[in-house]
């Protein structure tokens, strides 16, 4: 039996694990069928290109949550809440890195997301999923964290993660987390943000069409929502919309390599997710190695 200090790599996810202690989570889940994704992902491996499940869902969601702004919104505060209403949509999206020898959660933020195509997505994780987590400068207020000492470190989280103003480069105005590399079907995650989206893994499974069975890749995707914001029906009208666009892959198109989106640099912006938050699911034609950077 050994008892020590929780190493200072993982203290960022005990900072943020206690600043969202007011968060009123209310879990809604939903089964899409993956059959458009899937193909769409086959036929850029095909031409040397890969996406992940994620950029799908985070170019989906970002799309639905711009129209439903009461959702793309954050609050603070108990006696006098109140409410901010982001004019961007910015998704946080979480990996499995390892720093200084132990493994961590981070979650860099990805901005501006309604006007991103699909490649400038998959550029932007390509970008975290492949990037060394001890040099990024996106990861720098990680880093310092872990140098400050008790009680320097929580102090300075929350002084950058509490003002609303900020809320949407420190945790985005989304979060999405993915445990789809594992045999794992669904989970729910609150990642400090009114909506969170967790994501299975995509499985074939018998569905029903035109009163036949057949057989589609079909996926866990929950959402967890903050009562303090928003109700459950907005929540299943996101939801519902976004199982809709994921189905109909309605794909907006590149913009000639130049991307919609931009990695959040805050001092505090790549902080941990909610336990669980894990890797993601392989990119289409990437190689299924041990590592979990090849896995977001």
């Amino acid at each position: 039996m050994t008892i020590q200090p929780v190493p200072r790599q993982r203290r960022h996810t005990l900072y943020f694990l206690r600043e969202i202690r007011a968060f009123s989570p209310v879990h809604l889940d939903t089964e899409v069928d993956m059959t458009q994704v899937m193909a769409h992902r086959g036929a850029a491996a095909l031409d040397a290109r890969r996406y992940s499940v994620v950029t799908y869902v985070l170019h989906a969601a970002a799309r639905v949550l711009d129209r439903h702004p009461q959702a793309n919104s954050a609050i603070r505060g108990t006696v006098w809440p109140k409410v901010i209403q982001h004019s961007s949509v910015n998704g946080k999206l979480t990996l499995d890195k390892t720093i200084g020898g132990q493994r961590v959660v981070v979650a860099p933020v990805l901005r501006d997301l309604q006007k991103a195509s699909l490649d400038d997505i998959q550029r932007l994780v390509d970008r975290f999923r492949d990037g060394d987590p001890e040099r990024m400068p996106e990861l720098a207020g990680v880093r310092a964290l872990h140098r400050k000492r008790w009680p320097f470190a929580p102090r300075a989280f929350r002084k950058v993660a509490r003002p609303l103003p900020k809320r949407a480069a420190v945790f985005g105005t989304f979060a999405v987390t993915s445990l789809g590399h594992r045999p794992v079907d669904g989970f729910h995650s609150v990642g400090g943000t009114t909506v969170t989206l967790g994501l299975g893994r995509v499985l074939d499974r018998a569905v029903v069409r035109g009163g036949a069975v057949a057989v589609a890749p079909v996926m866990r995707l929950s959402l967890t929502f903050d009562h303090r914001v928003i109700d459950g029906a907005e929540a299943a009208d996101l939801l519902g919309e976004l199982k809709d666009d994921l189905e109909r892959l309605a794909v907006v198109p590149a913009s000639n390599g130049h991307a919609g989106a931009a990695a959040c640099a805050d001092p505090a912006a790549a902080t941990a997710g909610a336990p669980g938050d894990e890797r993601g699911h392989a990119a289409a034609g990437a190689p299924r190695t041990g590592r979990p950077e090849d896995r977001a």
